[in-house]
């Protein structure tokens, strides 16, 4: 299969997002569970998905080294849901901060080539454990940020958030927050209120990659 059929057969996440989106009746706004891997990255997904969901923010990262970087991301999420003004209140939770668990499903993977193989697995571990959560505490839907990037495989993303979906008996959000200008809102949004913009993805191995430079 070459490039050109490769592109034609991928599914605009944005769109399928769009269609729940046109569904919903705002003055009962689901219960959305929302894993976000820093505040840059959440800052324009909150302004838009938050005029029609009822959001809990989930900082769930053990990839993050070292824990004082793990830390400082939680402080300006926190920051930024206490100062961003959106129709409806933003909830936040703080997840367990387990390096080894991150260790555990990067062994094996540690030289594979940044967003390969390894970050699948990262994306696949957080979504798990978002899923499993959004399935005991009865929200309505679970989704993540991390599609806002555009070095993470939002085709991926999907395809992994829609799996465990399945697995946890609960519901996913689809959604390429990247698609409509939303990677440059984050950017806006983050001068305006200061944000730290972090210049790796948070693990040891993203880490090395910036600093070579490759």
């Amino acid at each position: 299969m070459n490039k050109q059929d490769k592109d034609m057969n991928k599914i605009n996440y944005q769109k399928e997002l769009e269609k729940i989106i046109d569904d919903i009746d705002v003055s009962k706004p689901p219960r959305l569970l929302l894993h976000s891997c820093c505040a840059p990255c959440s800052s324009s997904v909150l302004e838009y998905l938050a005029d029609y969901f009822d959001i809990t923010v989930y900082y769930y990262n053990p990839n993050i080294s070292p824990e004082s970087e793990f830390e400082k991301r939680f402080a300006e999420q926190k920051r930024l849901i206490e100062e961003l003004p959106v129709k409806n209140e933003v909830k936040l939770i703080k997840g367990v901060y387990r390096y080894e668990d991150f260790l555990d499903i990067a062994e094996g993977y540690e030289d594979a080539p940044e967003g390969g193989e390894r970050c699948f697995r990262c994306y696949r571990m957080r979504l798990e454990k978002t899923a499993k959560l959004a399935h005991d505490e009865d929200f309505d839907y679970f989704c993540t940020t991390l599609s806002l990037s555009p070095l993470k495989n939002s085709q991926k993303i999907n395809e992994i958030g829609f799996e465990v979906a399945e697995k946890y008996n609960t519901r996913w959000l689809p959604s390429d927050f990247k698609k409509k200008e939303g990677y440059k809102r984050s950017i806006e949004l983050s001068r305006e209120y200061n944000l730290y913009r972090q210049n790796f993805c948070g693990c040891v191995y993203s880490r090395n990659v910036e600093e070579k430079g490759e």
